[in-house]
């Protein structure tokens, strides 16, 4: 069951984190994004290791969906959808996509260009007229049938990590890189940018990092890499704390910090965490 502490709607300027990323534009209400198309965010270059090892992408991944799903099984949410009464609509797929933030829009669309006639190209006029609301008009039990539907498609399977690398993994690897960071550091990133969305008010993951930067340089600065990561985490926890729904704030303390004090930089496994309440491990490299 996913936890109902969602990422923060705002998911505009994305294009700050990386250069090509997807358009995002806020919504009129300032709350949610309106999403516009253009190149996607580059991948991050195979060299220098990080999370653009596919096994340690693989970690990145399993970490994530224990704290999103309870689950370390990232690739059987294709199919999940649910309100979980967060005000964001709808959230769906593998990362936790949101009919009020404008990233399922984005998704839909994204699949239809690859898959003309799908099932779910006929809910792209009500998708454009919820986003920015917690609306199900046009939508509803049968787009939630549609959906589930959907995801039995390697089509939709793959749009859906297109969109999750386009706009949340590839602009964080490439911003942690830049400053400089780690596996461990990518990752940190990676899960800001999933709760909090790449915007750059003070609660999004631009803003976030911004704060850490006032208080200790990166590496790329010619900061020691422990205690940028340290601050950023501190400014994250405080950023989560300023919404109910993030008040618990494990996946922070005994997750990545855990990793951090136990000087892991590389995320190595064995790992082992929890994430509110619940314990998990990975013992060896997928």
């Amino acid at each position: 069951m996913r936890r109902p502490n969602r990422r923060i709607a705002v998911i505009a300027a994305a294009g700050v984190l990386a250069a090509g990323g997807a358009s995002l534009a806020l919504a009129a209400n300032g709350n949610a994004a309106t999403v516009t198309h253009s190149t996607r965010a580059a991948a991050p270059q195979a060299s220098g290791a990080g999370l653009a090892d596919p096994h340690k992408k693989e970690i990145a991944m399993e970490l994530v969906s224990s704290a999103e799903n309870s689950s370390l099984d990232w690739k059987a949410q294709y199919k999940y959808i649910e309100d979980i009464g967060d005000g964001r609509g709808y959230t769906a797929g593998i990362i936790g996509f949101c009919s009020g933030t404008g990233d399922m829009l984005e998704l839909v669309q994204h699949y239809t260009d690859m898959e003309p006639g799908n099932g779910l190209a006929k809910y792209l006029p009500a998708l454009q007229r919820v986003n920015g609301t917690d609306s199900h008009s046009g939508l509803g039990s049968a787009f939630v049938s549609a959906w589930k539907t959907a995801a039995k498609d390697t089509v939709f399977q793959q749009a859906q990590n297109d969109e999750r690398d386009s706009v949340y993994f590839n602009p964080a690897v490439n911003q942690a890189k830049s400053d400089g960071l780690g596996t461990l550091g990518q990752f940190i990133y990676y899960d800001a940018i999933v709760m909090h969305g790449p915007g750059d008010d003070p609660v999004s993951f631009g803003g976030i990092r911004k704060t850490a930067m006032k208080k200790a340089k990166t590496p790329a600065q010619g900061g020691n890499e422990t205690t940028y990561l340290n601050a950023f985490l501190d400014a994250r926890k405080a950023a989560m704390k300023t919404e109910d729904a993030h008040d618990d704030t494990s996946r922070v303390d005994t997750e990545q910090r855990v990793f951090l004090n136990a000087g892991n930089l590389n995320l190595d496994p064995p790992l082992k965490w929890k994430t509110y309440g619940d314990s998990y491990q990975i013992l060896t490299l997928p």
